[in-house]
């Protein structure tokens, strides 16, 4: 079962994220991902990129 979501920072390094953790996701014109934790990270990923990574990882926990 998945736990996280894999986005590309800026600078081209892979990250797992907990999509549990997502606040907020803003195109500015940089796709900004924003944690509860009140952290925030720039990624490469689309706003609409990361909603697919975020629903399939829903689907992954729901259909366990």
């Amino acid at each position: 079962m998945t736990i996280v979501i894999e986005v590309t920072k800026i600078n081209g390094s892979k990250v797992l994220v907990n999509p549990d953790l997502l606040e907020l996701v803003e195109e500015t014109p940089d796709t900004v991902l924003s944690f509860t934790t009140g952290r925030k990270i720039i990624v490469k990923e689309s706003r609409q990129e990361v909603k697919n990574l975020v629903k399939s990882y829903r689907k992954d926990i729901f259909a366990d």
